[in-house]
C-alpha cells in the first residue's frame, strides 16, 4: 500500500519519538545513578548531573516530533507507534544498564514489531486539512460532543467519587482519568499541530480562536493528567500502571479519532480488521513486556518506562532519587504487592 507524503513524514516523526523518549529513560536513570553514588539518595543533585540534563533534552526532541507527528498523520496510525519508546528502552536498559530483558520480553517485543507493522501497512490516510475551523467543525458535531460529555461525566465520576474511596487500592481510577482526559489531549494536540503547520505554509491560523481554545483545552488535559497518572505511580508498581495505561490510553484515543476525524469512513472492512488485528498484537506485546520485567528494576526508576502520552512523557521527569531508592532492596512479589494496596 502507498503513502501519501504526510502520512509519511507523520510515521518518521513518530518512530523518531519513540526513539528518542525510549533512549531518554536510559540517559536520565544513568544521570540518576551517578548523581547517587556522588550525593547519596534522594534531594536534588540530579540537577547537577549533565547526563540527567541531556536525557531531559533528548525526551523533550522525542516529545516535539510526537507532537508534530500528529500534524501529519491520523491518530489511529500514530498513537500506536508509542509503544516502540517501550521497546527501546528495555532493551537499551539490558544492554546499557545490565536489566534483564527475559524471554518473554523479547517476545512482546517482537510481538510490538509486527503489529506496528501491520498498523502501518493498513493505516487510513490523513484527510487534507485548510484551516483550524474545519476541525472545529469536527469537533462540534453531535457524536463527538457526545462522547466528550461522556468522557467529562466519568471524569468527574472517578475523580470525586470512586478516587477518595478506592483511588489507591484500585489502580484503575487514576489511569481511567489520565486515559479520558488523554484522548482529549491528543485531539487537541493534533488540531494545535495542524494550525500550526498551516500558520507556518503561509495561512495564519492563530487569529482564530478556535485554535487559542484547542489550546486551552490541551494545557487543562496535561495538568489532569500529569497529576493523576504520578499518582498512580507514587501508589502502584510501574508494572502495573505502565500496561493497564498504555491499553486504555491508546484505545480511548483511537476511539476518539475515529468519532471525531472519520479516520475508518474511507477504508475497506478488511484494512479496518487488519488494523484492530495489528493493534490487539502490540497491546498484548507492550503488556507481556511489562508484565515480565524484573520488578525489581522497573520500581527502581518509577515512572521511567511509563510515557505518559504522545505529548507528556516529560510531566514523569520530576522525579529525583527517589527513584533509586528500591534499587538494591527487596521488592516485594506482584501478589504481595497487591495484598499491600487493599
Amino acid at each position: 500500500m502507498g503513502f501519501s507524503k504526510d502520512n509519511l513524514k507523520g510515521i518518521i516523526l513518530a518512530l523518531s519519538s519513540s526513539a528518542f523518549i525510549g533512549a531518554s529513560f536510559i540517559i536520565k536513570k544513568k544521570g540518576l545513578r551517578r548523581a547517587a553514588i556522588a550525593s547519596g539518595v534522594g534531594g536534588f543533585s540530579y540537577l547537577l548531573e549533565p547526563l540527567w540534563w541531556l536525557g531531559m533534552l533528548t525526551m523533550i526532541v522525542g516529545e516535539v516530533a510526537n507532537f508534530v507527528a500528529y500534524a501529519f498523520a491520523p491518530a489511529v496510525l500514530v498513537t500506536p507507534l508509542g509503544a516502540l519508546s517501550i521497546i527501546i528502552s528495555a532493551v537499551l536498559a539490558h544492554f546499557i544498564l545490565n536489566e534483564k530483558l527475559q524471554k518473554l520480553g523479547i517476545l512482546g517485543c517482537v510481538m510490538c514489531i509486527a503489529g506496528s507493522i501491520i498498523i502501518v501497512i493498513h493505516a487510513p490516510q490523513e484527510h487534507p486539512i485548510t484551516s483550524v475551523q474545519e476541525i472545529w467543525t469536527m469537533a462540534t458535531q453531535s457524536a463527538f460532543l457526545l462522547y466528550v460529555a461522556s468522557v467529562i461525566v466519568l471524569v468527574f465520576i472517578l475523580a470525586f467519587h470512586f478516587s477518595p474511596q478506592c483511588g489507591h487500592s484500585n489502580v484503575l481510577v487514576f489511569t481511567g482519568i489520565c486515559s479520558l482526559m488523554g484522548s482529549l489531549s491528543v485531539m487537541s494536540v493534533k488540531a494545535v499541530g495542524t494550525a500550526l503547520k498551516l500558520t507556518f505554509e503561509g495561512n495564519n491560523q492563530l487569529l482564530y480562536p478556535e485554535t487559542w481554545f484547542f489550546m486551552f483545552v490541551v494545557a487543562t488535559s496535561v495538568i489532569t493528567q500529569m497529576n493523576y497518572l504520578n499518582k498512580a505511580l507514587d501508589t502502584f508498581n510501574t508494572a502495573v500502571v505502565s500496561p493497564i495505561y498504555y491499553v486504555m490510553f491508546t484505545s480511548l484515543t483511537i476511539l476518539a479519532s475515529v468519532i471525531m476525524f472519520k479516520d475508518w469512513d474511507d477504508q475497506s472492512m478488511g484494512s479496518i480488521v487488519s488494523e484492530i488485528c495489528g493493534f490487539v498484537v502490540v497491546l498484548s506485546g507492550t503488556v507481556l513486556l511489562q508484565t515480565t520485567r524484573e520488578f525489581e528494576r522497573s520500581s527502581s526508576f518509577r515512572g521511567g518506562y511509563a510515557p505518559l502520552s504522545p505529548t507528556l512523557s516529560t510531566g514523569l521527569c520530576s522525579g529525583n532519587g527517589e527513584f533509586l531508592r528500591h534499587e538494591e532492596g527487596d521488592v516485594p512479589s506482584i501478589d504481595e504487592f497487591c495484598l499491600q494496596k487493599q
